[in-house]
């Protein structure tokens, strides 16, 4: 394939379906015609945040079964008791975007590893990735310190910067008719959108979508 291909995919950290991509962003990360990198949403951020409740933990631990199930991705009886059962955090996805844009402003290559992290320790590890301090630490766990202090000393600065990205996810979405996360955003300005549900086939059939939103993007 003679075409690098930019590949931005649409995320929110809370999202268990962004998770589930996870295995197909990693294979795509590692292709040599692939350039990724990710934009948060905001949907469990600012208004779309909510307090957990019995109702919401049923029904997100039932959508986690049929992720498990369909994309090998781990969800870990901590999470159940430790996060959906205690509903002791509120489902806000705005700490931790917080946290992914300080990686982004400091060491923006490494922040597909750092929502990995991030996910890994709510989905298996059962932490509270709605506590700032919780966050930090994943961060420090992950090598990424400077992003960490940067989270821990968050200023206007930090906070306009993840507003500013989460409105970019946004308008992106609306701008090429995405209804949900994740998705995919294919080529440079202001490319094509590919739905998400290409992340959870066949990794050859996902190549031929992005080649053809990529043809699409340069008409």
């Amino acid at each position: 394939m003679s075409d690098r291909i930019t590949v931005t995919c649409l995320y929110d950290p809370l999202c268990g379906w962004c998770y589930g991509a996870h295995p197909a962003l990693t294979w795509l990360r590692a292709h040599d015609d692939v350039a990724l990198a990710v934009l948060p949403v905001g949907l469990f951020a600012g208004r779309g945040a909510f307090p957990m409740d019995a109702g919401f933990a049923a029904h997100a631990w039932s959508a986690d079964q049929r992720i498990a199930v369909l994309t090998g991705q781990p969800f870990s009886e901590a999470y159940r008791t430790q996060v959906l059962e205690s509903r002791a955090g509120p489902v806000d996805s705005g700490p931790a975007t917080l946290a992914l844009t300080a990686v982004r402003l400091t060491a923006p290559d490494r922040e597909p590893d750092a929502l990995a992290a991030v996910q890994a320790a709510r989905y298996v590890g059962g932490r509270d990735i709605a506590a700032p301090g919780v966050l930090a630490d994943i961060l420090d766990e992950a090598g990424l310190a400077p992003a960490a202090a940067r989270l821990r000393a968050a200023d206007a600065t930090l906070h306009e910067a993840a507003a500013a990205r989460m409105a970019a996810g946004r308008a992106a979405m609306a701008r090429h008719g995405l209804r949900g996360v994740p998705a995919l955003v294919v080529g440079g300005g202001d490319g094509r959108g590919l739905d998400g549900a290409h992340l959870f086939g066949d990794r050859d059939a996902l190549l031929r979508a992005l080649l053809r939103a990529l043809r699409g993007a340069r008409r």
